[in-house]
């Protein structure tokens, strides 16, 4: 198998994503879908708009930028650049398994960094999760309120004419898409969703999504009963509004759908049919030290501390079976590098309670 360092010095012709880090106008080469999965018109057509900038602009938060950061500096593996090549190619999701702290959500934000497809949109799951939180959330209450229903009969300002929604101020206002009919949205290039530990959603959830994977469109009933014509909505995207035609949210190419899972439970199998998986193994030291490089800088001076840290670390993982995330990792490097480590007691903690496994009870 082909390391993370060799793969970024490797191409093949049919790649689209290359897994370098380095920013490239690559998408403009990906082939047309497959006739099976082409949905409406062709990408990049006039009227379909591109991805907003990428997070880490003058607007973003630290956060973000410490995330794009990551995105940067992650260097995917030739089996991990092959199977997002597929995704790519074929029009499917692309299902990732791994242990928790592996890099499983940091990939889709590698792809959309290096391949210029905008701000990952982000759809975390939970056993509460419906599919209805991934399409779009609407306020009806909200509205209701705001058109004075509870009394006042004065007729709201900015009531949408024509909408058959008399003295109701314009739906635009109280409906949003999310993560997911965002990714839906005729763009020029295909978004990337992240749709994060599906394995934690309802049992129904991974069926509920084959019809929309299936699609690349689903229908608004609250504006499909207003009529024919457009109507403006929020979306996932900050302070970004769309066209919603006809109450229909129809892709024109569809998303790179990167759906993580901690392999905590099994899929029905018509789900797993529909994807691309791809199971990523733990980092070895070359991978963690790039990790640790991107998050807490080249570590002038705590190289001996940094080598010595990820040693133990991958030791634990491989002599103990202990299952320890990266991000643990990443906690015990930087209070060491704080002073942590200039003591007894420091040292303890450092591994006793920062790196303590997470199977431990």
């Amino acid at each position: 198998m082909t390391t993370s360092g060799e793969a970024a010095h490797m191409s093949e012709d049919w790649w689209v994503y290359r897994g370098t880090g380095v920013p490239h106008p690559g998408i403009s080469e990906l082939p047309p879908a497959p006739a099976w999965r082409t949905f409406g018109a062709p990408s990049g057509p006039a009227g379909h708009p591109a991805p907003p900038p990428a997070e880490g602009s003058a607007a973003g938060t630290a956060r973000r930028l410490g995330r794009l950061q990551q995105a940067a500096s992650y260097r995917a593996d030739e089996k991990e650049v092959q199977l997002v090549n597929l995704a790519l190619h074929l029009r499917r999701p692309l299902l990732i398994t791994g242990k928790p702290g592996v890099g499983k959500s940091t990939l889709a934000y590698a792809v959309a960094h290096e391949l210029g497809l905008g701000p990952v949109l982000r759809w975390p799951i939970s056993s509460r999760s419906v599919l209805r939180d991934g399409l779009y959330a609407y306020d009806a209450i909200g509205r209701l309120h705001d058109a004075g229903i509870r009394g006042s009969g004065a007729p709201c300002p900015d009531a949408a004419a024509g909408s058959g929604d008399a003295g109701a101020p314009a739906i635009g206002r109280y409906l949003r898409l999310g993560p997911l009919g965002t990714a839906l949205l005729p763009w020029s290039r295909p978004r990337v969703l992240l749709i994060d530990e599906i394995d934690k959603s309802d049992i129904d959830l991974p069926n509920d999504l084959l019809n929309v994977f299936e699609e690349g469109e689903f229908d608004i009933p609250e504006l499909s009963r207003l009529g024919p014509g457009g109507h403006e909505v929020m979306t996932a995207d900050t302070g970004r509004t769309a066209v919603v035609p006809d109450g229909v949210v129809a892709c024109a190419e569809f998303p790179l759908v990167v759906l993580t899972s901690n392999a905590e439970r099994e899929f029905p199998t018509a789900f797993l049919r529909r994807c691309v998986r791809l199971d990523i193994e733990p980092p070895d030291e070359q991978r963690l030290a790039a990790m640790v490089a991107a998050h807490l800088g080249d570590g002038i001076g705590t190289e001996v501390q940094r080598v010595a840290l990820i040693a133990e670390f991958l030791r634990r993982q491989r002599e103990n079976g202990a299952e320890l995330a990266n991000d643990q990792l990443l906690n015990a490097l930087l209070m060491a590098e704080r002073g942590l480590a200039d003591s007894e007691l420091g040292r303890s903690a450092i591994h006793d309670v920062l790196l303590r496994p997470l199977n431990e009870g």
